[in-house]
């Protein structure tokens, strides 16, 4: 049986501009199975799970689970447990963490709280986290088979590398690029490596450079920014992890005007479409096939 990462190579489906949109992160670690909702769907507490959900939305937070690579025994006793928030727009990104005796702590997070972390503010929360980069791996297999089957062999490749603070995680969209990866602080998301190229986009981000190869794109802007911000790179050669910002987007569905300035001066006008004339691929392993829209570059005009 063909699976959605299968089908979507075969259809030589592009990865970029098809990260999910989120300015900042939170990341909870939780141990044990997940389930295809992980946040209402394993050890934690379902109940804090909906809040976080619920005080998150629309505020540019994603709320996601991780877990340390390896065998996932179910503990039910209380334990240790460690948490990251994540800003990734560019020239403002961080990264804050803490080891939390219960999760129960995550409640002070509430609706103010988490539209202040969606903005940039940490307001001195937690501590901040000066190690190597974080690489977010999505492994749930509850969630989509593809996930599991390329996406823990991959975390595990990484985490006996020492490449880098590896963590399983539990949904970061995009099932059919699988293996899919979130590299923090700078917030971009990469699909379809495997090992060996993951390593070399490690060490891009070590210096503070960001590979295009296989890039989804960059999760603070919405996909048409994704596409613009990736075009500028691709036409520049620009590597640098916070040299571009999308500063303004205009129109709508299927055309985009995309302002890109760099830290220079420098800007462009990127014009973005989205191509709907496309055979429809499943979105996810046993989901009906349907048609997913794809962002295009076509003009990249120096202002």
């Amino acid at each position: 049986m063909s699976t959605c990462s299968t089908a979507s190579r075969a259809l030589a489906e592009p990865p970029a501009a098809t990260a999910a949109t989120a300015r900042t992160w939170l990341l909870v670690e939780q141990p044990g199975p997940w389930g295809a909702k992980a946040l209402t769907d394993s050890r934690l507490d379902p109940v804090l799970g909906r809040a976080l959900e619920r005080a998150a939305d629309g505020t540019g937070v994603r709320v996601a689970l991780i877990r340390r690579p390896g065998r996932h025994p179910d503990r039910h006793g209380p334990a240790l447990r460690r948490v990251y928030l994540a800003h990734t727009l560019p020239g403002r990104s961080w990264v804050r963490t803490a080891l939390l005796t219960g999760p129960d702590e995550l409640y002070g997070l509430d609706a103010t709280a988490m539209a202040s972390l969606g903005a940039g503010d940490h307001g001195g929360l937690w501590e901040p986290y000066g190690g190597d980069p974080l690489a977010l791996v999505c492994t749930n297999g509850r969630r989509d088979r593809c996930c599991a089957a390329l996406g823990r062999p991959l975390a595990a490749e990484l985490a006996a590398s020492e490449a880098c603070e590896v963590w399983e995680t539990t949904h970061i969209g995009g099932h059919r690029f699988a293996p899919t990866l979130l590299v923090l602080p700078y917030g971009y998301v990469y699909g379809r490596l495997g090992g060996h190229a993951v390593k070399g986009v490690l060490d891009e981000l070590r210096r503070g450079r960001i590979a295009t190869d296989g890039c989804r794109g960059r999760s603070a802007w919405d996909r048409p920014g994704q596409a613009a911000d990736l075009a500028v790179r691709e036409l520049t050669g620009e590597a640098g992890a916070d040299a571009l910002a999308v500063t303004g987007t205009a129109g709508a569905a299927p055309r985009w005007s995309v302002t890109v300035a760099h830290t220079d001066g420098r800007s462009w006008r990127v014009t973005v479409t989205e191509d709907t004339d496309v055979p429809p691929v499943a979105a996810s392993c046993g989901a009906v096939p349907a048609v997913q829209p794809r962002m295009t570059a076509v003009d990249v005009t120096p202002l």
